[in-house]
């Protein structure tokens, strides 16, 4: 069985890139490999569900967050706060990784470092990508151009995935234009 990382952007996805991130999971399950991602939004949590549809015992599933899940929770519910994402998009995120470890709880991979902080919350991303990385054989990334993003954290797992010689397969969508 192959490890197949999934990255991509979590601030604004279409139909288009969540078919493609769907049925390119399905593909994945479906030939009896496993998929690895990082537990955020957009792409990660479309993938997350697309495979928890596939695989019931989630045993080709492993997801990594920066912190506990705990934390995350409450990072999540910051931000709906201050409305950089809405508290649907947060409770379903958390009720889907919470879902995902009582399914199987080493499916869902916490960093229990607790010093996941606003300063250091970027780090400890760029950090999760490199575990996403490390735990993966090949890696397909979903880059997604917005207004507000330029797909760094995607860019930072693809190099990271280049350097270490791990395959890439990388679709580059632009929602610069769209509303």
């Amino acid at each position: 069985m192959k490890w197949i990382g999934i990255s991509g952007g979590w601030r604004k996805t279409n139909q288009e890139i969540e078919n493609k991130v769907r049925s390119t999971v399905r593909e994945i399950i479906q030939r009896g490999d496993g998929i690895v991602s990082g537990g955020a939004l957009g792409v990660d949590s479309i993938a997350l569900d697309e495979a928890l549809k596939s695989d019931l015992k989630a045993e080709r599933i492993k997801i990594f967050i920066p912190t506990t899940l705990e934390k995350y929770a409450e990072h999540y519910r910051e931000r709906a706060r201050l409305k950089n994402i809405t508290s649907e998009q947060a409770e379903n995120l958390i009720n889907q990784l919470k879902r995902l470890k009582q399914i199987n709880p080493q499916a869902l991979i916490e960093n229990p470092d607790t010093n996941f902080t606003e300063e250091t919350k970027k780090t400890m991303y760029y950090e999760r990508n490199s575990m996403v990385v490390d735990a993966s054989d090949e890696l397909v990334a979903f880059r997604i151009r917005t207004k507000t993003s330029e797909g760094l954290g995607t860019a930072d797992t693809t190099e990271k995935a280049q350097a270490k010689g791990i395959p890439v397969k990388l679709f580059s969508y632009d929602l610069i234009k769209e509303k």
